[in-house]
């Protein structure tokens, strides 16, 4: 995929107006020539998003893969709730907010392309695979495949139902980096024997930023009868998909990732006809059996925590998710251009097929400890980054947003290379 230089000056104009501070739209409105609006550029554009993020500017964040901070709308949306809630509770929680919940489930059944009765609101994507992965009837020998790279606390969900229920689990090892993905996908085939009930698969892998082939392994396993349910933490609304690009029965996600949504949000996809087969984790009566509300029985928690996601929603469709996709990938290849050419660098996803990849990113140095990397970018320069050690993955992974500037990234490239010219001592492995 090729990515412009410059984004249409048409469409920077416009979304300029939407996301521009009062100031900046004011002094574009008044401007009757059009010359003078074509100074909206591409770089003023993305100047205008992150003065939308409270932030700590003293720190540069490129680690917004576990986490992101939400814009200045989402929290102020959160806070007059929680400060309404208070004045009142027992009213004006039940009475007055929670009500809000159906909005918000419209809200991301529209962005996932599915029906509101297929979307439950949840607190995060571990409690949103967790009702699967626990709530699917398995009988001793059962096998679940996975992957060595799928997220740690979904393959201890799987382990402990092993020990519970004697299930076996198969994990496939991925060679990184990924060259043709559909060798991921023969290597799902190839593993499926006749005791395999379930596949368990990330849309991104959270060590290696590898977009998987979703589509093609959902296919595979409805062609075998198996279930398949995708660990969506990584991907949702951080580069245009639906649910019919995936194919998938299951899909669970945190929302407080590329969503911008407040700490404490996950959304749980069930296809409709497989909802009554699957146990909530906390006890629902029996006449909401073929209810996806049953995996909101939660009991008494903050509605405006859940409310406050419309807010989110309401950012992400004025930048537009495409738009956001392609600036993250500029972004990335603005430091990986910097270091590629060094022999000792190297990456966990094909960074020649930007398919492959996009706002999260790994890569290594041979003969360097990255854990000292990753404390030496903070503890000196005040870079965030993530240094990950998991199956045959010894790397940094770094996950900037649309609110990081040029600069910034300038910044970090610039250290990465002071490392690699050897100028700061004490790094080596």
């Amino acid at each position: 995929m090729k990515f412009p230089s410059q984004i249409d000056r048409r469409l920077v104009l416009k979304a300029g107006l939407m996301l521009a501070t009062p100031m900046q739209a004011l002094s574009v409105l008044q401007s009757t020539d059009n010359e003078k609006h074509t100074l909206l550029n591409e770089n003023d554009l993305w100047q205008s998003i992150r003065t939308e993020f409270p932030m700590d500017r003293t720190m540069i964040n490129l680690n917004n893969g576990g986490v992101s901070p939400s814009p200045r709308s989402v929290m102020q949306a959160l806070h007059t709730g929680l400060d309404y809630a208070n004045q009142a509770p027992a009213r004006n929680i039940w009475q007055q907010q929670e009500p809000g919940l159906e909005r918000v489930r419209q809200g991301i059944a529209q962005v996932f392309g599915v029906s509101n009765e297929e979307i439950a609101i949840t607190r995060n994507a571990s409690e949103s695979l967790h009702h699967v992965q626990m709530g699917l009837t398995l009988q001793k020998g059962d096998e679940v495949l996975t992957t060595e790279h799928d997220y740690p606390r979904m393959l201890t969900a799987w382990e402990q139902r092993s020990r519970r229920d004697g299930i076996i689990i198969k994990k496939i090892p991925i060679i990184v980096p990924v060259m043709d993905p559909m060798d991921i996908v023969n290597a799902f085939k190839q593993a499926i024997n006749k005791k395999t009930k379930v596949i368990h698969v990330s849309h991104v892998a959270f060590c290696s930023g590898q977009i998987y082939p979703v589509k093609e392994i959902c296919m595979l396993a409805k062609e075998k009868g198996i279930e398949c349910i995708v660990d969506g933490a990584h991907s949702f609304a951080h580069f245009p998909f639906t649910q019919v690009d995936l194919q998938c029965d299951y899909f669970g996600t945190s929302l407080h990732k590329w969503l911008y949504a407040p700490v404490g949000n996950g959304m749980l996809y069930v296809a409709k006809d497989k909802i009554p087969s699957i146990w909530p984790l906390m006890a629902a009566g029996p006449e909401m059996n073929d209810s996806i509300k049953k995996f909101e029985e939660i009991g008494t928690h903050p509605a405006s925590l859940h409310n406050a996601v419309t807010e989110a929603i309401a950012f992400n469709e004025r930048v537009g998710v495409e738009r956001k996709a392609m600036r993250l990938r500029e972004l990335q290849l603005r430091w990986i251009n910097r270091i590629k050419d060094d022999p000792r660098v190297s990456f966990m996803t094909n960074i020649k097929d930007s398919s492959q990849w996009c706002g999260l990113m790994v890569f290594r140095i041979e003969g360097f400890d990255h854990a000292k990397i990753g404390e030496y970018l903070f503890n000196t320069h005040r870079i965030i980054t993530t240094p990950i050690k998991y199956a045959n993955i010894d790397g940094i992974r770094i996950t900037p947003n649309i609110y990081i500037s040029d600069s910034e990234i300038d910044y970090f490239a610039e250290i990465l290379f002071s490392i690699l010219r050897g100028q700061v001592k004490g790094l080596q492995g």
